[in-house]
C-alpha cells in the first residue's frame, strides 16, 4: 500500500503519530534532541485529553522557538525553515480531519528536507518526484538514499500503528529515533563538506 493510501486510512492516533514522527526526525534542524517531542509521544501513549496535547505542543513550540536558528549553509537553512513549518502548523485540535491534512503536509515536507540534506538543490521544485514516491510510483525516480529511507520510515510508522494500534507507538518512536540519528549524521556531513 502506498504512503498516500496509508495516510488516507489512518485513524486519529496514526495521523498524529505520522505527522509527529516526521517532525521528530527533523527536530535537530531546530535545535532539538531525542527528548524534545517525548511529551507529545507520551500524550498519544496515555491517550491524554486533547487539551493536554495542545498544552504540551505549546510548551514544545516555546522551547524550539528559542533554539531555532540557521547554521549558515543555504541548504540547511531551507531545511530548517521547512522543519519549522511542520512545528508551527501542528494542530492543537486533535481531530481526524485536521490531523490528516497536517500528516500529509509533514510527509511531503520531511521528504523535501531529506532530499535537500542529501545534496538536492533547495531551489529546485521536486514536488512531482515527491508526490510520485508517496503514491508508490518509485520505479525510475531519482530518489536520493536519504529520501528513500525517509519514505520507508514514514510507511513503517503508519503500518505499525495500523497493525498494532496504541501498542505500535513504541516501534514508531524507535523508527523515528533511528531516522533522527541518520539526519544528524547527514547534517554533520553536509556541514563538513560546505565548511
Amino acid at each position: 500500500m502506498s504512503l498516500v493510501e496509508l495516510i488516507a486510512q489512518a485513524d486519529e492516533r496514526g495521523l498524529a503519530a505520522s505527522g509527529m514522527a516526521c517532525l521528530d526526525r527533523c527536530v535537530p534542524l531546530l535545535g532539538g534532541d531525542d527528548e524534545t517531542l517525548r511529551p507529545l509521544w507520551g500524550s498519544l501513549a496515555e491517550d491524554a485529553a486533547a487539551e493536554e496535547w495542545a498544552e504540551r505542543l505549546e510548551q514544545i513550540r516555546g522551547k524550539l522557538d528559542a533554539a531555532h536558528g540557521a547554521d549558515g549553509t543555504r541548504g540547511a537553512e531551507v531545511a530548517a525553515e521547512l522543519a519549522y513549518r511542520m512545528l508551527t502548523t501542528a494542530p492543537a485540535e486533535r481531530s481526524t480531519a485536521v490531523l490528516r491534512g497536517w500528516a500529509q503536509a509533514c510527509s511531503v515536507t520531511a521528504l523535501r528536507v531529506h532530499r535537500i540534506l542529501d545534496g538536492g538543490d533547495p531551489a529546485e521544485d521536486a514536488t512531482d518526484a515527491v508526490e510520485a514516491a508517496r503514491e508508490g510510483r518509485t520505479e525510475g525516480l531519482p530518489l536520493s538514499p536519504l529520501c528513500s529511507a525517509e519514505l520507508r520510515r514514514q510507511i513503517t510508522v503508519l503500518e505499525v500503528l495500523a497493525g498494532h494500534g496504541p501498542a505500535g507507538l513504541r516501534r514508531a518512536l524507535e523508527v523515528s529515533t533511528e531516522g533522527r540519528r541518520v539526519l544528524v549524521a547527514a547534517l554533520s556531513r553536509r556541514n563538513r563538506r560546505d565548511g
